[in-house]
């Protein structure tokens, strides 16, 4: 046959039985893929609103911290900077966990940063200024939207590899099994047809000889 039909397939009627129900299989796996393919681009669409504004957040937050952090160097000087740098205790506690976007596990991060003072960080009065404790602050809130921006990105990459496959799933199943599985029962159904009128004809003439003799 010129159509794709399944290869070795025997043209019996337990077998065009079994192909029905592979069929039906097939059309429900595809439209259920296609549903999941739908949900994930939804919420791939959604995410991705979300990451222009912390983009947006975590930029501006990093310009402002790193003009505090020039004007503190001016105003103390580049190596007292770095030697209060180095007395900074860490702030920030983040718990990363995940969730499931269709069967997707993406990470949901918890971040845990309470408001600071300049004792709190770790460095005095006696020799820094209160640029350098605007500068600190200001990195404290672009860690957080740091933290924010790599869940969102890396949740968007793991839905974009997954939309992907789910598409090619349901592009092979559209294009190449339903087809594929639609020929052959016809196939069958079609060779059934000419065996039955075969044998239909066999038994006319073995009649017909019989009659004779």
């Amino acid at each position: 046959m010129a159509q794709d039909i399944i290869d070795g397939i025997n043209p019996t009627r337990m077998e065009l039985l079994s192909l029905k129900n592979r069929t039906k299989l097939a059309v429900k796996g595809h439209g259920l893929l296609k549903e999941k393919r739908d949900a994930l681009i939804k919420e791939f669409f959604d995410i991705l609103d979300r990451v222009k504004g912390i983009r947006e957040n975590a930029e501006k937050s990093l310009q402002e911290a790193n003009d505090a952090l020039i004007e503190a160097q001016i105003a103390m000087g580049d190596l007292a900077v770095k030697k209060a740098s180095l007395s900074v205790k860490e702030s920030i506690d983040v718990n990363i966990s995940s969730r499931s976007v269709m069967g997707v596990n993406v990470p949901v991060t918890d971040i845990k940063m309470e408001e600071r003072s300049i004792i709190d960080r770790g460095y005095g009065f006696s020799d820094t200024t209160i640029q350098l404790d605007e500068a600190a602050k200001k990195f404290e809130e672009s860690l957080k939207y740091l933290i924010e921006l790599g869940e969102v990105e890396k949740t968007i990459f793991l839905l974009a590899e997954e939309i992907e496959s789910t598409k090619r799933r349901v592009n092979a199943l559209e294009h190449i099994m339903i087809p594929r599985f639609e020929n052959t029962e016809k196939y069958i159904d079609m060779r059934l047809q000419e065996m039955e009128r075969e044998f239909l004809s066999y038994s006319h003439h073995f009649q017909f000889i019989i009659l004779f003799f």
